[in-house]
C-alpha cells in the first residue's frame, strides 16, 4: 500500500513539473562578445540542479577518501578492543572452569591490548595464585597495583581472600583494615572480616561483626547464634582468671543473647570456675522457671558450691512439678553430696540412672560408694561408665562394642 502511494506521488509530482515546464516560455540570454547563447529556462534550471548535485557527489567523495585513512585506524582500533574484550572474556571464564594456565594466557592478551589492565591483571593474579605461582602471583599483583585507585578495593579484597585461603589470617586482617579505613565495609567484606577474626581468636570483634551482619540481614538467625554463642564462651573462658572482668562480661551480655540457652549452659562451667556461681544460679533458675529443660537441670549442680543447701530447696521444689527427670534427679544427687548428705544422694543419683544411664551419672555414683567404702559397686558403674562412652564411639566406627 505503501509503495503505491509512493508511485502515484511520484508521477503526480512528475505530471505537475511537466505542466509548469510547459507553461514555462521564459528564455535565459548569455552574452560573452562576440558570442550570444540563447536557452530555455527549463533547460538551465535542470542543468543547474543537475550541476549541484554532481558537486555535492564530488565533494562526497573527496571528503570521504581524505578520511578513509582515519576510518581505517578506526577500523583496526576496533577490532583490536574486540580481541582484547574476548581475551579478557575468555580469561574469566577459563579461571571459572579451573583452567589457570589458559586464564592467565589470556588475561595477559587483555592486558597487553589495554582492556581494563587492572582487572585482567587481577585475574591474572588469582590464576596465578591458584596454580601456586608465586613469583608470577607477586607479578600480578604489582600490575594491580600500578593503576592505582581503579582497582584498590578490588586487589585488597583479593589479597584478603587468598591469604584466607593460605590460612594468612595476619596478612588477611592487614588488607581488610586497609579496606575499611578507605570506607568499604561491603557485606562480603565483613563476612570475611568475620572469619578472620575468629581465626586470630578476636572473640569482642567477632560479636562486633556478627551483630553487624545480622543487623543487615546476611546471616539469620539460625546462622548468627552459634557464631555469638562461641564468641561469649570463648571470651568467657578467656576472663575465667579474673572473676570481677568475668562478671562484668557476663552482666554486659544483651538480654536478647540471654535468651540463648546452649550458650548458658556453656557458661555456667566457666562462671563457677571464675568464682561467679551465684550469678550463675540467678541465671539457671530464671531460666528453669521460664520454660523447663533437662539439661540445664543437670547444670543447676554446679551452682550449688557456695550455698548447697539453699539450691538443694529449689531443686526439690521443681522435682514436684518434674519427679521424672533425670536431669533434676542428677542434679539433686550432686547437690546432696556437695551437702554431705550421702544417703539422699545415693537414692537420686539411682532414681536418675534407672531414667537416664548417663556417664555423668554413673561417675558421680561410684565417687560416692568409693567414699562409703563399697569399691566392688564403684567399679560396677566405673565400667557402665566406660561401655555408655564407648557405645556411641563404636557406632560411630562401626565397630563391635566389647562386653
Amino acid at each position: 500500500m505503501r509503495a503505491l502511494i509512493w508511485l502515484i506521488g511520484i508521477f503526480a509530482l512528475a505530471a505537475a513539473l511537466a505542466t509548469a515546464a510547459s507553461i514555462n516560455t521564459g528564455y535565459v540570454l548569455l552574452v560573452a562578445p562576440p558570442y550570444r547563447v540563447q536557452l530555455s529556462l527549463n533547460l538551465v534550471i535542470i542543468g543547474l540542479l543537475a550541476a549541484f548535485f554532481l558537486a555535492y557527489l564530488l565533494v562526497r567523495v573527496v571528503r570521504r577518501t581524505l578520511a578513509l585513512p582515519g576510518a581505517v585506524g578506526a577500523f583496526r582500533e576496533r577490532r583490536r578492543r574486540e580481541k582484547a574484550g574476548r581475551a579478557l572474556r575468555d580469561a574469566l571464564r577459563t579461571l571459572f572452569e579451573g583452567r589457570y594456565a589458559q586464564a592467565v594466557k589470556f588475561a595477559d592478551k587483555a592486558y597487553s591490548n589495554g582492556e581494563s589492565p587492572a582487572m585482567a591483571a587481577l585475574v591474572a593474579a588469582r590464576a596465578a595464585h591458584a596454580m601456586r605461582d608465586e613469583t608470577r602471583y607477586k607479578t600480578w599483583l604489582g600490575r594491580v597495583a600500578e593503576h592505582g585507585d581503579e582497582a584498590r578495593a578490588a586487589r585488597l579484597m583479593s589479597e584478603a581472600e587468598l591469604a584466607v585461603e593460605d590460612r594468612n589470617f595476619e596478612l588477611a586482617a592487614e588488607r581488610l583494615e586497609t579496606l575499611r579505613l578507605l570506607g568499604n565495609r561491603q557485606i562480603a567484606a565483613l563476612r570475611l572480616s568475620l572469619r578472620v577474626a575468629s581465626a586470630l581468636r578476636r572473640w569482642d570483634e567477632v560479636l562486633k561483626l556478627a551483630r553487624q551482619l545480622y543487623k543487615h540481614k546476611a546471616l539469620s538467625d539460625e546462622q548468627v547464634a552459634p557464631v555469638i554463642r562461641r564468641a561469649h564462651v570463648e571470651r568467657m573462658r578467656e576472663l575465667v582468671g579474673d572473676g570481677k572482668a568475668l562478671a562484668d562480661y557476663w552482666k554486659a551480655i544483651p538480654s536478647t543473647e540471654m535468651k540463648d540457652r546452649r550458650m548458658v549452659e556453656r557458661a555456667v562451667p566457666l562462671l563457677v570456675a571464675g568464682g561467679q556461681g551465684a550469678l550463675a544460679r540467678r541465671k539457671v533458675e530464671q531460666l528453669l522457671d521460664a520454660e523447663w529443660d533437662t539439661e540445664l537441670a543437670r547444670l543447676y549442680a554446679l551452682c550449688g558450691q557456695d550455698d548447697a543447701v539453699a539450691c538443694l530447696a529449689k531443686a526439690e521444689g521443681w522435682l514436684k512439678q518434674h519427679p521424672k527427670d533425670a536431669g533434676l534427679l542428677h542434679a539433686l544427687g550432686r547437690l546432696c553430696l556437695q551437702a554431705q548428705l550421702w544417703g539422699k544422694a545415693q537414692s537420686y543419683l539411682e532414681v536418675s540412672l534407672g531414667l537416664d544411664p548417663a556417664v555423668e551419672t554413673h561417675l558421680a555414683l561410684a565417687g560416692l560408694l568409693e567414699q562409703l567404702g563399697r569399691g566392688e559397686e564403684a567399679q560396677d558403674h566405673y565400667r557402665a561408665a566406660a561401655k555408655v562412652s564407648a557405645e556411641p564411639a563404636a557406632a560411630q566406627g562401626g565397630l563391635p562394642v566389647a562386653v
